[in-house]
């Protein structure tokens, strides 16, 4: 299995002798992994695992397989397309840090959601967490505690900004988020939208215009958007927010 897997893997390469230099691996005792002859050592496994981002399970199963199961964005089938090129989103287009967030709310058309969102690296992903308004979850039947309220998304970069995938925990419904910065005195925000994974209603929208501003740490007015958050007026969110939601400009 893993001879067959590593042909698979190695398939994609035009030269097995620049691919085995690349490795490390004495291009002769490269092709015994590929005839099945021999195994590898557990640090040149590793050092193949790493190189083609799969894990020791290469050794008993499929490696499609492998990579349907196992880390999805990251992973054999996708590699190409949502690669290190996509995850990989640069300080400086999206800094670590809080983000205060406004936009119009989804259940109470006629109020603005305003709140937090935490951004950090791991690695070389981005990911983001926050809190959902206690009255939100409370107005569809959902449990108000922290465990519940919380979300976190991952980030992808994009051609003009960024864009996240965002859902509860173990929940069946997310949403899509895109940002782009904007020009601003000190270059910390970004405008865009959130698409909701829900059903068309004629009695609600499914997708609006997000606004972040990034606060960094800077603790006392992160603590003051942390007390505020949740549903507000229109008038009531900051000048500059109010400027980019456009909430009298149709979105298209």
């Amino acid at each position: 299995m893993f001879g067959a897997n590593l042909r698979v893997l190695a398939a994609e390469y035009p030269s097995i002798s620049a691919l085995s230099r690349e490795l490390g691996i004495n291009r002769t005792q490269f092709n015994r992994y590929l005839s099945g002859e021999s195994f590898p050592r557990p640090d040149v496994l590793s050092r193949i695992c790493d190189f083609f981002g799969v894990d020791a399970r290469v050794l008993l199963e499929p490696v499609g397989e492998i990579s349907a199961s196992g880390a999805t964005a990251a992973g054999h089938w996708l590699q190409e397309f949502m690669g290190e090129a996509v995850r990989h989103v640069p300080d400086d287009n999206f800094p670590d840090g809080f983000y205060r967030f406004s936009r119009r709310s989804f259940v109470k058309t006629d109020e603005f959601v305003s709140g937090l969102t935490f951004v950090q690296r791991i690695g070389n992903d981005t990911y983001l967490r926050g809190y959902e308004p206690k009255m939100a979850l409370a107005m569809q039947g959902i449990p108000a505690s922290a465990r519940a309220r919380e979300f976190r998304g991952f980030v992808l970069r994009l051609e003009d900004g960024v864009g996240s995938i965002v859902t509860r925990r173990n929940g069946m419904t997310g949403s899509f988020n895109y940002l782009t910065r904007v020009t601003s005195f000190q270059n910390n925000f970004w405008v865009g939208y959130v698409a909701r994974t829900v059903r068309e209603n004629s009695a609600s929208n499914r997708m609006t215009r997000l606004v972040y501003e990034h606060i960094g740490v800077d603790w006392p007015e992160v603590m003051l958007v942390a007390r505020t958050a949740g549903f507000c007026s229109f008038e009531s969110l900051p000048p500059f927010h109010q400027r980019l939601l456009q909430p009298e400009d149709p979105f298209r």
